[in-house]
């Protein structure tokens, strides 16, 4: 098994040792960097293995399992039996190559690490019916988390030469050339050349759960609405085509979202409203409202059950059923169950598939500063040539890093 990225490779061969997986581990690092406070770059680690993920190619002699955390523009790469630590696509269309691109002989699905503390009781007492029928979740991102450890600092970055230890070109794979400067490794969530910025990289862990816990994750949103702030410098006719395309100049400066607002309403009658303040989700029915982040569950539906054995033991009995009676475990852990037992893994690649429509159909409304609506079968906007000619719907990709599925 190869473990890639920053910081899974640690954190997997910890689960591995852990359950005494009986896998040959290569514990391997892409060659990467990290960025310190002050801006200073400099290598990861010691790299055991290079693991390089080129047009559906992992340069590593017999490896039967990759564990990698990659930036989105990199983590949508066909990979044997892959378990994915962040977001997938900077696109709706990368998201459907990353799902084009899974083998459909293979019996076991590629799995994506995302949870959050009592993530599986919030699901189970959701999907119940004990909190309503129609359910609100709200869903907080803290627009500050991970901004290049610089929460003041947007740019201009001036350009230099990359590290000897960084390629370059590969770093930026299908996305637009340009200049390196450190922030674009250190900060690259910030830029929309790799990413959906906060509503896309953080968002995504809770969005997830929120559609999971709506009972959504087959299906999509069918209308968006909101507005987001973008950073000084970023002007008002902003236009990401142009931008990506080379007919829009901007300095090198953050051009993501810094704040956001936005609803997005479900035919079964739930909204989701995502906003940016502290990291927490909110799931509120007319019958109660439960709220969980990454230090707990907290609301008076779970005291009520904590204060029940009967209702402890349903609880119980209901995760259970969540897991298809697979052993409860983290979902990296069950990821390498799946691997063993040939199975689906609870938080499967698929669904994830769909939270990401999420974010992209988020940030689209931002962008065009209107209402939209979403067909969730066909994955596009209705009658509406302008919003499915985006850039977020459909990306060029620059060769030879293309992906084809």
């Amino acid at each position: 098994m190869a473990v890639a990225g920053i910081p899974t490779a640690a954190d997997a061969v910890a689960v591995v040792d852990e359950q005494v997986v009986v896998h040959d581990i290569v514990a391997a690092t892409v060659v990467a960097v990290d960025i310190a406070a002050e801006g200073r770059i400099a290598p990861h680690a010691e790299t055991a293995l290079i693991v390089r993920f080129q047009n559906r190619v992992v340069d590593v002699v017999e490896v039967d399992h990759v564990v990698v955390s990659a930036d989105r523009h990199h983590a949508g790469r066909a990979m044997v039996h892959p378990v994915v630590g962040r977001a997938i696509a900077d696109s709706v269309q990368g998201n459907g190559l990353g799902i084009r691109a899974i083998d459909p002989a293979e019996e076991v699905d590629p799995a994506v690490f995302n949870e959050v503390a009592g993530g599986s009781q919030v699901l189970a007492i959701a999907r119940s019916g004990r909190l309503g029928e129609k359910l609100h979740a709200l869903v907080s991102i803290d627009p500050a988390a991970n901004r290049d450890l610089h929460p003041d600092r947007q740019g201009p970055f001036a350009p230099t030469d990359p590290p000897p230890t960084l390629d370059w070109d590969f770093w930026q794979g299908p996305a637009p050339e340009r200049p390196f400067t450190p922030a674009r490794v250190g900060g690259y969530r910030w830029w929309w050349e790799y990413t959906g910025g906060q509503v896309a990289d953080w968002g995504i862990h809770h969005l997830d759960i929120a559609l999971w816990a709506l009972g959504g994750e087959a299906g999509g949103p069918e209308e968006i609405e909101g507005e987001g702030e973008l950073p000084p410098g970023v002007p008002d006719d902003f236009d990401l085509n142009a931008f990506l395309e080379g007919r829009q100049e901007l300095p090198p400066i953050y051009t993501a979202f810094l704040q956001f607002d936005c609803t997005l309403r479900f035919a079964a009658g739930h909204t989701i409203h995502l906003l940016g303040r502290r990291n927490e989700i909110i799931l509120e029915g007319e019958r109660g409202r439960i709220r969980v982040n990454r230090g707990g569950l907290t609301g008076r539906p779970i005291e009520e059950i904590n204060a029940n054995a009967a209702d402890r033991e349903w609880l119980d009995e209901e995760v259970t059923r969540l897991y298809r009676g697979m052993r409860l475990t983290s979902h990296m852990g069950n990821f390498f169950d799946c691997v063993k037992d040939r199975k689906l893994p609870i938080s499967d690649v698929f669904t994830h598939n769909r939270a990401m429509e999420l974010a992209h159909t988020a940030n689209m409304a931002m962008l065009l500063k209107r209402k939209l609506r979403w067909d969730p079968e066909r994955r596009e906007f209705k009658d509406d040539a302008r919003a499915n000619a985006h850039a977020i719907v459909r990306r060029a990709q620059r060769k030879p890093w293309t992906i084809e599925a």
